[in-house]
């Protein structure tokens, strides 16, 4: 059996990790935004070091018992999303300001509904 206590803290970590991404994207409107500045850099940075731990998350969350949540969301690419935090760990310096925008405007928001439906599964099965 899942230890499903942990398992909704897994997801919750998730929801505050996409949650910094998308205030930290709010006001990036291309990718250059990202390096044309400082600021740009260090929103770039901090976005990356998300989705990272994102990754590190949705990992942990396989390990301990998550994998049948996560089928029953096939619209999302659980493994692509585990996959990114692998290339940003160990190629943070073949890094591409183009993805990393394109995974923030386009994929974030529906990564985060179904970690929220998944938390909220997660909740009705603790009660």
């Amino acid at each position: 059996m899942s230890d499903l206590p942990l398992l909704k803290s897994i997801m919750s970590q998730v929801i505050e990790s996409v949650d910094k991404i998308q205030r930290r994207f709010s006001e990036v409107e291309r990718p250059d935004d990202f390096l044309e500045s400082d600021a740009g850099i260090d929103k770039l940075d901090g976005i990356v070091l998300m989705l990272i731990t994102i990754g590190e998350n949705l990992k942990r969350f396989e390990k301990y018992g998550g994998i049948p949540f996560m089928s029953e969301h096939p619209e999302i690419d659980w493994k692509g999303a585990i996959g990114v935090r692998d290339f940003l760990s160990h190629h943070y310096f073949d890094l591409d300001a183009e993805v990393v925008f394109q995974i923030c405007k386009y994929r974030i928001a529906d990564l985060k509904k179904a970690v929220t439906e998944i938390r909220a599964s997660l909740q009705s099965s603790l009660q």
